[in-house]
């Protein structure tokens, strides 16, 4: 009897953990695993149309094996969108995480003032909704209505389009800099946070100055959170869709396809290709993957070879 009790406590004690974690289980197969298991199969399908595609039986879904993805890779609609946002990636990253890491380092200094107040004032803007966001730069962008074009025909200054040519690149790439800074930078200043009060009290004995200091101490301190704040953003940058759909109506210099993910939702809801969008996205999920890993290989390469020296 008692070595019975003892069996059911065990098993108890060790199926716990499985217990703790099957509501994740459950929500990460529902609403993660089988939607992509989803969009491969149909992205491996495709409708066979028959006659005049008139009546019940004259559109069936047949095998379409890699044809979906042979057409996708020979899209340029779809190339060219992934060249536009591989430029936009090249402004958006650097700067939003340059700029996150000087707050950072600014609010981790002994000399700010101020600090809950900045924190929060630098973080707002991520918490404002990209569409919401877009529309608001949106307005500031358009010469007619906005107040920034009026302070400069009063100066008499010169009056650029940003919604037309190469200043695009700059007026998408502002709003995501913007909304993503302050995340961004709360990552980084909790690392800093965390870094023992005893390793600035050995720089100040040591006479280093403050810029000394951030240079070659605290940012290789954070380098895992820098390395984190790059994985996010690349797949942020690789997903854009709300802040160029949104600024459409506004230029005629957006298309329809600016960017993979918005070709992606007009093959599905426009042209009514679920499965030529649902190979689309699988191959953006596939390189957004390729580069993330990528990266992260050649940080942790790095990182052994620092930790070897």
């Amino acid at each position: 009897m008692t070595s019975a009790r003892k069996d059911r406590k065990s098993y108890g004690v060790k199926g716990a953990p499985y217990a703790f974690l099957l509501p994740a289980a459950i929500l990460f197969a529902l609403f993660f695993a089988l939607p992509i298991g989803y969009a491969v199969w149909l992205s491996l399908h495709k409708v066979q149309v028959k006659g005049l595609g008139l009546g019940s039986g004259a559109r069936s879904e047949v095998w379409a094996g890699l044809e979906n993805y042979t057409d996708a890779l020979t899209d340029s609609e779809l190339l060219d969108g992934a060249l536009r946002v591989l430029g936009y990636g090249a402004i958006v990253v650097p700067v939003m995480l340059g700029l996150a890491l000087v707050f950072a380092l600014m609010l981790d200094s002994e000399r700010v003032r101020l600090a809950p107040f900045t924190r929060l004032a630098i973080f707002l803007p991520y918490a404002i909704p990209g569409v919401v966001a877009a529309m608001l730069w949106g307005f500031l962008y358009l010469p007619d209505v906005s107040p920034f074009y009026f302070v400069l025909d009063k100066l008499g200054m010169p009056q650029p389009d940003l919604l037309d040519g190469g200043p695009l690149y700059i007026a998408l790439s502002n709003i995501a800099v913007w909304g993503g800074t302050g995340f961004n930078m709360i990552v980084i200043y909790t690392s800093l946070q965390a870094i023992p009060a005893e390793v600035h009290e050995a720089a100040k004995l040591d006479g280093a100055t403050p810029l000394q200091t951030a240079l070659r101490i605290k940012i290789p301190m954070v380098a895992p959170s820098l390395v984190l704040t790059f994985f996010f953003s690349i797949i942020a940058t690789l997903q854009v869709f709300s802040e160029p759909t949104t600024l459409k109506p506004l230029t005629n210099s957006i298309s329809t396809t600016w960017s993979p993910l918005m070709k992606v939702y007009q093959d599905a809801f426009r042209k009514g290709d679920i499965y030529s969008a649902a190979a689309g996205a699988v191959l953006i999920a596939i390189a957004t993957l390729v580069l993330s890993f990528g990266f992260l290989r050649a940080a942790n390469s790095r990182t052994r070879q620092e930790q070897a020296r």
